[in-house]
C-alpha cells in the first residue's frame, strides 16, 4: 500500500497506533506524513511528523530508545494504521514503558 491510498486528514497527517509485537501492549499514538511513511517503510525504523515541532523525527534518535517494525496495517477506512514493532527501552518521552499508564476508569 501506498501512502497516496490512505486518507489523511486536512493537515496530510495519519494517525498511527503503536502496539508492542511481544506482548501487544499499546506503546503511544503519533501522527506520520508522507515522508515519515516514506522513511518508516525505507529503513524499517518508525519515523513520525511532530505537530508541535513542526517537524520529522526518529523514534529513539535522541532517547536510543528506537521501534523496529514488524508489521504495518491499515484501518478498514484506510484513516489510521497500527504498526506492531520491537520497542527498545520505554516509549513514553517520561520514561513509561507505554504513553498509556494513567488509568481513567
Amino acid at each position: 500500500m501506498t501512502f497516496d491510498e490512505l486518507k489523511t486528514n486536512e493537515a496530510g497527517l495519519i494517525p498511527v497506533i503503536v502496539q508492542s509485537a511481544q506482548d501487544r501492549q499499546v506503546l503511544m499514538q503519533a501522527w506520520m506524513n508522507r515522508q515519515a511513511f516514506e522513511d518508516t517503510m525505507e529503513s524499517g525504523l518508525m519515523h513520525y511528523y511532530s505537530r508541535s515541532r513542526k517537524s520529522q523525527w526518529l523514534k529513539g534518535e535522541t532517547s536510543g530508545h528506537y521501534q523496529k517494525v514488524r508489521e504495518i496495517y491499515a484501518d478498514c477506512d484506510q484513516d489510521c494504521l497500527l504498526a506492531l514493532v520491537e520497542q527498545t527501552g520505554a516509549a513514553c518521552h517520561t520514561g513509561s514503558y507505554s504513553c498509556f499508564f494513567r488509568k481513567i476508569l
